[in-house]
């Protein structure tokens, strides 16, 4: 399984956005590009703008390109708005859910509790983080995962809020797909758009 293993606030730098979802990002004390010609980048392409949108959207639910460009053909396959449907299938990631679920402090830990086989979906083992969940879905931890101490961490300091597509029951440790999400209640900052524009060039 593949994943971008390089310089994670570098990637905050491109995007000039902490993507990294810590307290202390880069890009707060260095707001521009990294290398050596960061601070003198002034003129922006329409190409450049459309690239780093999603680059930033890669980012940010740790896919690299052959799959999300994978996901994005799946979009313009289904009905209605294909930036939407892109949206919805990257949400619809069984990492994604437990980290919207607040069961993990960032996605890259969510990615790392399915890895290590803490998940059950329908009270079978998954352990594929880009596992596709559907409505009636349910999401359980394993047994003698359900005290890790991450997990409690990220629970009681949970400071967002938990979207309106999932019920989520923090104490049996519990999470049911009630439906998946359409655009309003997906919080990204993300301008889909320039992503369609971008490749349908």
């Amino acid at each position: 399984m593949a994943r971008y293993t390089g310089p994670t606030h570098k990637l905050c730098r491109r995007a000039r956005e902490p993507l990294c979802q810590s307290k202390r990002c880069a890009v707060e004390r260095r707001p521009y590009p990294p290398g050596e010609h960061g601070r003198g980048r002034i003129r922006e392409t329409d190409y450049q703008i459309q690239l780093r949108e999603k680059q930033k959207l890669r980012a940010m639910y740790g896919v690299l390109e052959r799959q999300f460009r994978r996901y994005y053909k799946e979009a313009a396959r289904q009905k209605g708005i294909t930036g939407e449907n892109l949206l919805r299938i990257l949400e619809s990631r069984l990492d994604n859910v437990i980290y919207r679920a607040g069961f993990a402090a960032t996605r890259p830990q969510a990615r790392q509790l399915v890895n290590h086989g803490h998940v059950r979906v329908n009270g079978k083992k998954v352990d594929i983080p880009s596992y596709q969940v559907r409505p009636g879905d349910e999401i359980t931890l394993r047994e003698r995962s359900q005290n890790l101490i991450v997990i409690e961490h990220a629970i009681a300091t949970l400071d967002r809020s938990l979207p309106e597509w999932l019920e989520v029951d923090a104490d049996n440790r519990k999470i049911v797909v009630s439906d998946l999400p359409n655009r309003a209640q997906i919080d990204t900052p993300i301008r889909e758009q320039l992503i369609v524009e971008l490749y349908s060039k």
